[in-house]
C-alpha cells in the first residue's frame, strides 16, 4: 500500500477511512436490502451506524482547513490572501460537487429529473463551510479554537430557530443550501461539525507533537462529557424552543455526534501511535482515496450497474453484497495511489492527465 510518510497526519487518514468503510455498508444496506427486512436490527443498526460518516468527513474538512489556515500564516501570507487560500478550496469543492451531479444526471437518462442537478449533497455542504470558515484564517491559529467552537455551537443551537422560518418565499436552493432537510445537507445544523474541526485543527496545530498524546486524552474526555450532556438533554422534558426535531435540528443530536467524533480521533490517534500505522492499514488506504470512493461507489449502489440488486437481497446476501463492495474499492483505492508504480509495465496505458497522488506533508 502507498503509506505517506507524514506519522502526524496518519490518524488523519486512519479516521476518514473508518468513516468512508461505515459509509460502505450503510449506502448498500440502504439501497439493496428488501423492504420486509427493514424493521430488523441488523438494518436499524447498520443506518444508525450510518449516519455518522458524513459528520466525521465535515469535521475532518474543518480540521484541514484549520492546517491550511495555520500554514500559510506560519508563512508569512497576509491575512487577506490566506481567505482567499481559503475560498479558492471552497471554489474546487463546489466545481467537485457539480461534476458529481451532472455525473449522476447523465448516467441516469432518461429517468433522471434535470432538477437532480441542483440536489445540495456533502459536497455542497462542506463547499459552502469552507467558504463561510476562511474569512476566519484573517484571525491567529489561537483564536480560531475559540471562534471555531463558537460558531459550532452557535450554528447548532440555532438550528431549531432556522427551521422556524417561513421559507415559502424564498427559492428552494436556497433553502436547500441553508435550511435543515432530511433530503439535502444544508448548512444548519451540518456546517457546526466542520466549524468544530477548524477549532479541533487548530488545537492540534497550537502543541507540539510530544504534547498531542495529552490532547486527545482530553478530546475523549470531552467526548464523554459530550455525549453525556446530549444524551441528558435529549430526553429532558423543557425545551428551549417552541417546535424542534430530534433527528433533523436538535443540539443535543449535534453533541451526540460530536462526542463520537472526539472519541473515534483519540482512538484513531491512538491506534496509529500505540499499535500500528500499518496494521488493519486496508483502512487507513480508504482515508486516502475518500473522495474517489465516494464517488466511485455512490453510482454503483444507486445508480444503473447493479440496479438488479436494489431492495431484492436478503440479510445475508445484502452483507455479502456489501463485503464485495469493500472489497472492490479497496482494490479501486490501491490502484489510484499506486498507478504511478504499475504504470512503468503498462506503457501504452499511461494516462497523459494523471498525476501521482502527493505524499501528505505536515503542513499540508
Amino acid at each position: 500500500m502507498a503509506i505517506p510518510t507524514s506519522k502526524r497526519l496518519a490518524y488523519l487518514d486512519w479516521m476518514r477511512g473508518l468513516a468512508a468503510l461505515i459509509m460502505l455498508q450503510g449506502h448498500v444496506f440502504h439501497s439493496f436490502l428488501k423492504p420486509e427486512h427493514r424493521e430488523s436490527s441488523i438494518y436499524v443498526l447498520s443506518q444508525f451506524v450510518g449516519g455518522m460518516p458524513a459528520v466525521i468527513f465535515l469535521f475532518l474538512t474543518g480540521v484541514t482547513l484549520a492546517f491550511l489556515m495555520d500554514g500559510r500564516e506560519r508563512k508569512g501570507v497576509p491575512p487577506v490572501e490566506r481567505i482567499v487560500v481559503g475560498l479558492r478550496r471552497a471554489g474546487y469543492l463546489f466545481a467537485v460537487a457539480i461534476l458529481f451531479r451532472l455525473q449522476m444526471w447523465l448516467f441516469g437518462l432518461p429517468f433522471s429529473p434535470w432538477t437532480d442537478l441542483f440536489r445540495v449533497d456533502i459536497l455542497n455542504c462542506m463547499a459552502l463551510a469552507i467558504a463561510v470558515f476562511s474569512f476566519l484564517a484573517a484571525f491567529h491559529t489561537v483564536d480560531r479554537i475559540r471562534l471555531g467552537a463558537i460558531a459550532g455551537f452557535g450554528i447548532a443551537f440555532a438550528s431549531p430557530l432556522v427551521s422556524l422560518i417561513d421559507w415559502t418565499a424564498v427559492p428552494q436552493g436556497l433553502h436547500d443550501y441553508l435550511a435543515p432537510s432530511h433530503t439535502s445537507f444544508g448548512f444548519f445544523p451540518n456546517a457546526a461539525y466542520a466549524a468544530f474541526g477548524v477549532a479541533a485543527g487548530s488545537v492540534i496545530r497550537s502543541v507540539s507533537s510530544e504534547h498531542l498524546d495529552r490532547i486527545f486524552q482530553w478530546a475523549a474526555l470531552a467526548g464523554t462529557v459530550l455525549f453525556l450532556a446530549g444524551y441528558y438533554f435529549s430526553g429532558s422534558p423543557y425545551s428551549l424552543y417552541p417546535s424542534s426535531d430530534y433527528w433533523l435540528n436538535s443540539p443535543t443530536l449535534v453533541l451526540i455526534k460530536l462526542g463520537v467524533i472526539l472519541w473515534l480521533g483519540a482512538f484513531s490517534f491512538l491506534w496509529n501511535k500505540g499499535v500500528s500505522s500499518e496494521r488493519w492499514g486496508f483502512i487507513r488506504q480508504f482515508g486516502m482515496t475518500s473522495l474517489l470512493v465516494y464517488w466511485v461507489h455512490i453510482e454503483l449502489v444507486y445508480g444503473r450497474p447493479l440496479y438488479f440488486f436494489k431492495e431484492s437481497l436478503e440479510i445475508g446476501q445484502t452483507v455479502a453484497a456489501a463485503l464485495a463492495m469493500i472489497v472492490f474499492m479497496q482494490l479501486l483505492s490501491l490502484a489510484r495511489t499506486n498507478y504511478h508504480r504499475w504504470s512503468g509495465w503498462l506503457p501504452n496505458l499511461r494516462l497523459p492527465w494523471y498525476e501521482p497522488v502527493p505524499r501528505r506533508a505536515s503542513g499540508d
